[in-house]
């Protein structure tokens, strides 16, 4: 009862206060947070940790690969096994170890864009996260970042999605977009959780006009991780306005990024439909078939090896869409 009530506020305050001020830091990166002198004001404490500079390494022993299977209307397909499914590792097909499709917990981070340009778009992005949260696994595990001239942690690894909520509740647009950052400290962020399967869903409505990483260096950490990513973009038609070049490439960078790691892209031109592709993404990750093996290449080279995921459907079926990570980097020792 208590969380509904949570959930019933949180939506109020979404449709009423919008355009609170994100307390803390403004738009411009700056702490305007004030003491609390122990008298309980309510300021909720941004934690703004450096972006890793290091390389995010994974060592390989056994592999994990999601797989989402949809048909020809875009809809998940359950209630295939393991027989239906092959794994080819650098074209070498491997012995599938173990193979599930229940719902198992799952650590998702989630990556909010704040920027300038979401000022019209926040609201129904809020609305968006808490459709995805209240489809939850009562075992998940959740993280925050928000981003706009820089990515802030608002919230690390919680079983309690009210805590996000509440976190939510209270940004507002402003700054420019350092989408590639946020990124880059949500995979950082995604290591610390021992759950076997991750995911990231970016929020954004365009491309990086603000980070310290290039698109290289996001490409090389989603190969490095074992985290899927899923990308909602709010992409305005090319004939409504102007795009900057950024712009112009979000929609590529954001599905290769999707392809790259397993999950999926999915681009709105109307805000309204955030919250159902919110729903969607959610149901997904709770129906996907989950493959391990231990890859018959035991040389340690550190080289990219490429995973192929082919399907055999019982008869009848119409073709079928598979979505599985493309690869991963060998261990080095």
């Amino acid at each position: 009862m208590w969380r509904a009530l949570r959930v019933g506020l949180f939506l109020l305050a979404v449709w009423g206060v919008s355009g609170a001020l994100n307390p803390g830091f403004s738009a411009n990166g700056k702490n305007n947070s004030h003491p609390d002198n122990g008298k309980g004001t309510g300021n909720i404490v941004i934690r703004r940790p450096s972006i890793p500079s290091t390389p995010i390494q994974v060592n390989v022993d056994r592999v994990i690969v999601p797989v989402t299977v949809t048909d020809p209307y875009d809809r998940i397909v359950t209630g295939l096994d393991k027989d239906n499914f092959q794994v080819f590792d650098d074209k070498v097909r491997q012995k599938i170890l173990s193979f599930s499709s229940e719902d198992a917990p799952i650590a998702v981070g989630m990556i909010f864009d704040t920027s300038g340009s979401m000022s019209d778009k926040i609201q129904k992005s809020k609305e968006a996260a808490l459709q995805f949260f209240k489809t939850s696994n009562p075992e998940d595990q959740f993280m925050l970042v928000t981003f706009n001239n820089r990515p802030y942690l608002l919230s690390d690894l919680t079983s309690n999605y009210e805590n996000l909520l509440d976190r939510l509740l209270f940004v507002k647009s402003g700054g420019r977009t350092s989408l590639l950052d946020a990124i880059y400290l949500g995979l950082a962020e995604m290591r610390k959780s021992a759950t076997r399967r991750k995911a990231l869903l970016v929020i954004s409505d365009g491309g990086d006009n603000h980070s310290r990483y290039t698109s290289r260096d996001i490409k090389r950490a989603v190969k490095e991780s074992d985290v899927q990513i899923y990308c909602v973009g709010i992409f305005e038609s090319p004939a409504g306005r102007m795009r900057t070049p950024e712009e112009a490439a979000g929609p590529s960078l954001l599905a290769e990024l999707s392809a790259i790691s397993g999950g999926r892209m999915f681009s709105v031109e109307d805000p309204d439909e955030l919250p159902d592709i919110a729903q969607k993404i959610s149901i997904e990750l709770r129906n996907q078939y989950v493959i391990a093996y231990n890859p018959s290449n035991l040389v340690r080279d550190g080289r990219w090896r490429r995973i192929k995921v082919k399907l055999h459907p019982p008869r009848g079926l119409p073709p079928l869409q598979v979505y599985a990570r493309t690869g991963y980097y060998a261990p080095t020792q």
